[in-house]
């Protein structure tokens, strides 16, 4: 079809996290998604078009949200694409073995006059548990479509799609509330006069919960006089109240959803827990977890991504094809048709952009980032990563973290970059500027952490070192971040989906769309990075950027070689880490050296692409303290490391 994007009727995902939303976008939309930030911020939603019934709908898959009342930027995003879109429907996701807990967000998407339909999401988990549901019954009782699912295997994706081609908007049910909340209501919603996208019951609700948002909102399309009064109205009521509304409030919906439910849940039976409850239980417990832990990283990061990733892979297309067929015939090109010194050392030369830019993005880094995002797609795929939430919750706690900063955390092993956006899933700024920092500090992204294992994989001692070494940094710095940094302490509260079999097909496409998104990313930054390296040696720069750092590299018991891979890691970590391993194939660093450099590098400063995240997310001046704050740890911390190990001798 000839329609843009934009013209076409909008279906809006929106849901908790964890209930199968990107599963029903991937069985909606399948390879024909993009991820890109929401307009105006810098949020990633996924979009993508599909044919139902010969109709053309684009679908936006929204970040999880628990209500309409957001506390985090990604629900803020997910509540403004309800307000700014015009869906044609919105489909909302829950899991039917949490029903009781989700429907009350359902009651408020009802009560915003929203074109709903509600997907039941996850049955065969529910009856495997016994619940039997009646969704006929639920349906009548809601007013809108209610459809049964298990999406996984695209069980209720027919009815879905022929709903949402004969959705049609009728009159939505009120939900009656206490009288007293009822009088107000009526009295805020009487005030309000101008044209909105919800209800006006339910920006009623919202006003009185003391949403800044649609405060804002309701002041741009209320007059004066007309706002003015509303002001005081609201100032009345909490006034008169003096108790936390929004906890009134969600006390009366679970209320409401509780008489809903009656006769629609039964359950049948009990029962008995099996195998995969089991191994939830003991994901989730310290005791079992922890070796569980240690398990995925020695087989799914060391094993694969570092043995595998960083070292077959990488072997055969840097090592084999590369360095023996292709660098060959382009230097040998360049030489024949790029005469000119500066246009051959442009190509071809020791920073070109082919023999540096490209080769190190798609010898070096594309299959390590290739590798990794298959096992982080199969631990999401198999509801693992929540579970991991859950058991490190309270070590988390100890560096003002919560269990939810896993998620950022483990990401920042695939991209620091990313991470740092998805830091704003977390609840208070204070959390956000600790895991901003510890990303910064002490998590390498997937294509350094590759690079540096293939590095120390030979020496299984150094390798001990550097993990040790980054772990007490971690620890250390997170410590003294909780103590030291002012704000109110993080609350937790995560969904736990159903531990199962990761399906092929959808870590195929989780895959394949972040290897996509990441390496259009990384790409034309590695091409920048040898353009601007290759102006700094033909115009001497970098000389004397290398000569400025070189005693400091010096200092911590490296040879001045090594200060060029520190510059490189400035333009990428994963960049650095690279130069590392020309120097190591080059026999310049001893396992002492590397050892130190590996420590260094991966805790000096992050590189410019999340530096620049960093300034957007948390402003200039934590940006800028965090930088300088990176950059001198890291050197202390080599420094400290160089004087033990040659001191010890432990590493001869």
């Amino acid at each position: 079809m000839s329609e843009s994007s934009s013209a076409l009727p909008k279906v809006i995902l929106v849901g908790h996290p964890n209930v199968g939303k990107s599963v029903l976008f991937n069985a909606l939309t399948g390879a024909y998604a993009t991820v890109s930030n929401y307009p105006g911020t810098s949020v990633e939603i996924s979009s993508g078009n599909c044919l139902i019934h010969e109709q053309r709908y684009e679908i936006l898959d929204t970040p999880g949200m628990y209500s309409l009342m957001p506390i985090t930027e990604e629900e803020r995003i997910g509540r403004q694409i309800l307000l700014n879109e015009g869906p044609h429907v919105v489909v909302h996701v829950i899991d039917a073995r949490n029903i009781e807990r989700m429907l009350p967000m359902t009651l408020q998407l009802v009560e915003a006059g929203l074109p709903i339909i509600l997907v039941v999401n996850i049955l065969d988990e529910a009856e495997r548990l016994g619940m039997k549901l009646d969704l006929e019954l639920l349906q009548q009782r809601l007013g809108v479509p209610v459809i049964g699912a298990v999406m996984k295997r695209k069980i209720g994706l027919e009815e879905l799609f022929a709903t949402i081609r004969d959705y049609r908007v009728c009159p939505h049910k009120v939900f009656v509330y206490r009288d007293d909340l009822e009088q107000d209501l009526a009295v805020v919603a009487s005030l309000l006069r101008g044209g909105y996208r919800l209800s006006r019951r339910a920006m009623a609700m919202l006003l009185i919960q003391g949403d800044e948002d649609i405060r804002q909102l309701v002041q741009q399309q209320e007059d004066a006089a007309g706002h003015g009064e509303l002001v005081e109205v609201l100032r009345e009521i909490r006034f008169r109240r003096r108790a936390d509304l929004h906890l009134q409030i969600g006390m009366e919906r679970r209320h409401v959803s509780r008489q809903m439910l009656d006769g629609v849940v039964i359950q049948t039976r009990v029962a008995e827990e099996s195998f995969g409850e089991k191994l939830s239980a003991w994901m989730m417990n310290p005791l079992t977890g922890i070796p569980l832990l240690l398990l995925v990283i020695y087989f799914g990061l060391f094993q694969f991504v570092g043995v595998f990733g960083a070292g077959t892979l990488v072997d055969f297309l840097e090592g084999f094809l590369f360095e023996e067929y292709i660098n060959p015939s382009v230097i040998t090109i360049s030489e024949t048709y790029f005469t000119a010194e500066w246009l051959f050392e442009l190509i071809a030369g020791e920073y070109g952009v082919w023999t540096l830019g490209v080769r190190y993005a798609v010898a070096l880094v594309l299959p390590i980032v290739g590798s990794f995002f298959l096992v982080f797609s199969i631990l999401e795929d198999s509801g693992y990563l929540p579970r991991l939430a859950m058991m490190l919750d309270r070590i988390f706690k100890k560096i003002g973290l919560s269990g939810r900063a896993v998620i950022p955390m483990v990401l920042g092993f695939g991209c620091d970059t990313m991470a740092t956006l998805v830091t704003r899933t977390l609840e208070t700024s204070r959390e956000r500027v600790i895991s901003t920092l510890l990303l910064a500090l002490a998590i390498p992204c997937s294509a350094q952490l590759g690079v540096i294992l293939g590095l120390l994989s030979s020496a299984p001692s150094a390798l001990a070192v550097w993990t040790v070494f980054l772990l007490g940094a971690f620890l250390l710095v997170g410590v003294l971040a909780d103590r030291l940094l002012p704000g109110e302490r993080p609350v937790f509260y995560m969904e736990i989906p159903p531990l199962r079999r990761p399906q092929l097909y959808n870590v195929g496409v989780k895959t394949l769309m972040r290897m996509k998104s990441y390496f259009l990313e990384i790409f034309p930054l590695f091409i920048v990075a040898s353009v601007i390296l290759w102006a700094g040696k033909m115009t001497n720069t970098l000389d004397l950027v290398i000569a400025a750092l070189s005693p400091i590299v010096r200092a911590i018991g490296l040879p001045t070689e090594a200060t060029t891979a520190f510059v490189f890691g400035f333009f990428r970590r994963d960049f650095g880490a690279a130069g590392l391993y020309d120097l190591q194939m080059a026999g310049v660093l001893s396992v002492t050296q590397l050892t130190v450099a590996a420590v260094t590098l991966t805790l000096f400063v992050p590189c410019v692409a999340q530096l620049l995240v960093m300034f957007k997310e948390r402003g200039f001046r934590i940006a800028v303290a965090i930088f300088v704050f990176v950059t001198s740890f890291a050197f202390s911390a080599g420094w400290l490391l160089n004087r033990i190990l040659v001191g010890t001798g432990l590493l001869l």
